[in-house]
């Protein structure tokens, strides 16, 4: 299979590419670095990275930031972010796919645990990652040539917990290597529409 994998320099899109690289074609997307370049929060960059790549079998995304802050701090620019970056970046992504992916493809995007157990400053990144899965969700229902959708919600990672156990007390934090399996099995596997969580 030929899989796109977009944020494929970051710690869970790196323990993807690492485990699917085994047996697959991989094109490792970034911002500013891998086999090709891509701004998912500008539609022009994400049809220029497609048109760039041409047809293929997997989208993977692994990436898109949010902003952290009290609910009665957060402004309007760091509600943007989010909304802009992890949401509607891979709604765009998702969307601008389609026409490439090859008969019976899949995607998989990325939410996280905070879509079911919020956290002290973590309003947005709640909303948005329920957003994502309601969204996964609807798309599976509507995409053509037998396309699949999935969403992969993983808890607080091992590799990050120097700079994000405050955040995340009490959370029992898993390696990015578990959190790639789940990638795995919607890549590979035959389920649309789901939401694979991985937790301690």
């Amino acid at each position: 299979m030929k899989i796109v994998i977009v944020g494929a320099s970051g710690t869970v899109g790196s323990a993807v590419s690492n485990l699917l690289a085994t047996q697959h074609e991989i094109v490792r997307v970034g911002r500013s670095q891998g086999d090709a370049t891509v701004d998912m929060t500008d539609g022009a960059s994400i049809a220029a990275l497609f048109a760039g790549i041409g047809q293929f079998d997997a989208l993977v995304v692994a990436s898109g930031n949010v902003a952290f802050a009290p609910l009665t701090e957060l402004t309007d620019e760091q509600w943007q972010l989010g909304l802009e970056s992890k949401l509607m970046g891979q709604v765009k992504l998702t969307r601008a796919a389609i026409p490439y992916l090859n008969e019976g493809g899949s995607i998989t995007l990325i939410s996280g645990i905070l879509s079911e157990e919020p956290i002290n400053w973590g309003s947005s990144a709640t909303t948005i990652n329920g957003a994502i899965e309601h969204f996964a969700k609807a798309a599976a229902c509507e995409l053509p040539k037998g396309l699949r959708i999935n969403v992969v919600s993983p808890t607080v990672l091992t590799e990050s917990m120097d700079k994000y156990a405050a955040f995340f007390p009490g959370f029992e934090p898993v390696p990015a290597a578990r959190v790639a399996l789940a990638y795995q099995k919607s890549v590979l596997g035959v389920q649309t529409g789901q939401v694979f969580r991985v937790n301690a």
